[in-house]
């Protein structure tokens, strides 16, 4: 029996929305950096994918500290968006990505429908980028402060922006503090998305109960780990049944058994975030156990561990 299972390789590579990848694991965006910041720990080429950590027009400061806090089965974070703006980055980290020749994922965001389309425009006339992921959890200046993922309508029109702006494949990662994640699914897939990432963190807050203050310099901040896992299940397998568009799951994978329920609840990869900083090494032992289990269960392809429409 062993000699057969050894026989069997399953089929691991994926594709989605013209974005092709060898197997299904990536990184989430703000928890990998630009991928060299890894590179010591494990073997980059590895990954399906190395999601870079978010890129607007300029380079913007983030928070003050603290603006991360360990909670329990998870953690916050108000780093706010900290990164060298989209001509930094492309100075200093599109060269060691174009060198390690991985499918490179870059998140973008802005103020503005503006700067969302400008950001997008630029990348993709870079060479070295495979797909852009859209932020939309980002406040729009021009609308008070509202942000661009509650609203579907606004959703639409800055999706739409990008999507004129940009040839590369384009993914949408919705937030998940919202009435009915459906909604939003399809104003993103009938506005030009190739595919959605879900999801992002949960507003939350820590308090300092010694100093009687809020533990974070920004007050709150995003929950992200374990604790988010369950509900992120339940929205990835909502929007599934929604849309046609493929769906990168994520949200407190730490065990392989974690991202073959997204996989089951009908996303085409995963994503892993917080236990990057616990264990660097957390990709690729998931990637390791997604391939056990389809040996385990003779499955032969990613999209087969679906349970979409057995249920």
């Amino acid at each position: 029996m062993a000699a057969t299972e050894e026989a069997f390789e399953p089929d691991l590579s994926v594709s989605l929305g013209g974005l092709s990848m060898a197997n299904p694991v990536t990184v989430a965006s703000g928890t990998f950096g630009f991928g060299r910041e890894y590179e010591s720990y494990l073997d980059l080429r590895k990954l399906g994918a190395i999601t870079c950590k978010g890129i607007c027009l300029d380079a913007c400061p983030g928070n003050p500290q603290p603006r991360i806090a360990e909670v329990r089965a998870g953690m916050l974070n108000a780093i706010g968006l900290q990164g060298p703006g989209v001509n930094g980055f492309l100075r200093s980290a599109v060269p060691f990505l174009r060198k390690i020749n991985v499918p490179a994922i870059v998140n973008i965001w802005g103020k503005s429908v503006e700067e969302y389309a400008e950001v997008a425009r630029i990348l993709s006339d870079a060479e070295g980028i495979s797909a852009l992921e859209m932020n939309v959890s980002c406040p729009n200046v021009k609308l008070g402060g509202h942000s661009f993922g509650h609203d579907p309508s606004v959703l639409s029109g800055v999706v739409s922006a990008v999507r004129a702006a940009t040839k590369l494949p384009l993914f949408v990662k919705l937030a998940p503090n919202v009435s009915d994640i459906t909604v939003y699914a399809r104003a993103a897939e009938e506005s030009g998305a190739d595919g959605l990432s879900i999801s992002n963190t949960i507003p939350a807050m820590l308090i300092d109960t010694e100093r009687r203050r809020p533990f974070l310099a920004n007050v709150q901040g995003g929950l992200s780990g374990p604790a988010l896992h369950p509900v992120a299940v339940r929205l990835v397998w909502q929007a599934a049944a929604a849309v046609k568009i493929p769906i990168i799951g994520m949200g407190g994978i730490v065990e392989p058994v974690d991202a073959i329920e997204f996989l089951c609840a009908g996303a085409s990869a995963v994503a892993i975030g917080t236990a990057n900083f616990v264990d660097p090494t957390t990709a690729l032992r998931v990637l390791d156990g997604i391939r056990d289990y389809m040996i385990r269960h003779r499955i032969k392809t990613i999209r087969e561990i679906s349970i979409r429409g057995e249920v």
